[in-house]
């Protein structure tokens, strides 16, 4: 069976889409993306995901005025592809467009718009058991606040976490935690939550935003305040969250232990409220 996918205004069979090869993402990974997680046909905080994608599209200065269609687009996407009663996720990426190969930004443009959807289920025995991870100095470029498909740093180094058995990759730089390839990280100690503040060094999670509005309701003690490498290793427990990691124990780093290498009880009861959010 193909799968439907929509381009530039139409919906398509996957093997019939088709861009430029001068479109400007692939000759420069000159766009942007969003990934919206629908839990049996409804959206996770999809406000904050638009949201976010106008961000990201006015710091690069891509001229993007139609983000108010979107909604109905992934909707249908969802119902073409039969993934309107399960867990989905919906990728959305806008580039500047083909052009001629110019470095500097062309004064006219036809942004290309391409969304599909996917099946997304959670990843239920690293929710429930924790994972490993591996640290690596962070390698990527300084507007990491900016959701950029240009993702060849994220992508290394996770493929070299995978290499090594783990199943993220947690960055330094100069010394502190940032985030890691595709997630937010928080650590835990003596009841405190961390998680490093927003700066131009990491994303603005949508799911980290949550977690946090989770901390402060039940009272849970939240700074955010950078880890240092030092203290990581010092955590009672330690959790990545993202779209896609949604609340994941990390249960140990390197080849040091968390705690006592079990998803702890802070980090069990963020994961409790988390999924009632997502039980629509």
């Amino acid at each position: 069976m193909s799968n439907t996918v929509y381009l530039n205004g139409k919906f398509v069979p996957e093997e019939e889409a088709r861009i430029s090869p001068n479109d400007r993402g692939f000759l420069f990974a000159d766009g942007v993306y969003e990934v919206i997680k629908y839990y049996n046909g409804k959206p996770f905080r999809y406000a904050n995901h638009i949201e976010r994608l106008e961000r990201s599209l006015r710091e690069i200065r891509i001229d993007f005025r139609e983000t108010g269609s979107l909604k109905s687009v992934f909707q249908k996407l969802l119902a073409d592809n039969e993934l309107t009663e399960t867990h989905a996720g919906i990728y959305l990426q806008i580039t500047r467009g083909a052009h001629r190969r110019i470095h500097s930004f062309p004064d006219k443009y036809e942004p290309t718009v391409y969304a599909f959807a996917f099946s997304l289920p959670s990843a239920a025995q690293n929710i429930e058991n924790g994972i490993k991870v591996t640290t690596h100095e962070d390698i990527r470029w300084l507007r990491c606040d900016i959701k950029s498909v240009s993702l060849l740093p994220n992508t290394f180094l996770f493929n070299e976490a995978v290499e090594n058995g783990g199943g993220e990759c947690i960055l330094i730089r100069n010394g502190v935690v940032t985030e890691a390839t595709h997630s937010s990280v928080f650590g835990v100690k003596n009841g405190t939550v961390y998680t490093h503040p927003l700066s131009n060094l990491i994303l603005p999670g949508i799911t980290r935003k949550a977690v946090i509005g989770i901390c402060k309701r039940l009272k849970i003690q939240v700074q955010e305040k950078a880890v240092s490498e030092e203290e990581l290793f010092e955590l009672d427990e330690l959790f990545i969250t993202g779209t896609g990691s949604e609340i994941t124990p990390v249960i140990q780093v390197d080849d040091k232990p968390v705690g006592n290498k079990k998803p702890g009880g802070i980090t069990r009861l963020i994961q409790f409220e988390f999924f009632k959010l997502t039980s629509f």
